[in-house]
């Protein structure tokens, strides 16, 4: 089973959309694992993974193929550790080699993002799909 993880705050109503979409999520792709990740906590995850967030400053859904699209928020207190700097803290260490995000605007409608956000699914799942069987 394929895992794709998710960030979000529940308790923000802007960056709580990919964590109230996995439900639908995981009806509409029952062979994929949508598990909610906390930016301080350990992460148990492969080199390669596919992340769903809420991404400001896009107004459509986006993938970004990598991290350098972002950039790094001044960190000020323990508390401004958050997933990008734990993402590219693991991609120095050797531990991920590959993230794939895919972006939803703060303001976007649950039914817009649902339907984009399949879509998006669906190519991300099937590129890396042919991917590896290219390798093999």
């Amino acid at each position: 089973m394929k895992n794709i993880y998710v960030f979000g705050n529940p308790d923000l109503e802007m960056d709580s959309l990919p964590i109230r979409l996995i439900p639908k999520l995981q009806k509409e792709f029952p062979n994929i694992h949508f598990e909610i990740l906390e930016p301080n906590e350990d992460w148990n995850i492969s080199e390669n993974i596919v992340v769903i967030d809420t991404v400001v400053g896009i107004k459509e859904t986006t993938i970004f193929e990598g991290l350098k699209h972002f950039i790094d928020a001044p960190k000020l207190t323990c508390h401004d550790f958050d997933a990008y700097w734990n993402l590219r803290y693991l991609q120095k260490l050797g531990k991920l080699k590959e993230i794939t995000i895919l972006g939803i605007p703060p303001l976007m409608s649950p039914k817009e993002a649902f339907e984009n956000l399949t879509k998006m699914i669906q190519k991300v799942t099937l590129s890396k799909e042919s991917a590896t069987e290219t390798k093999a």
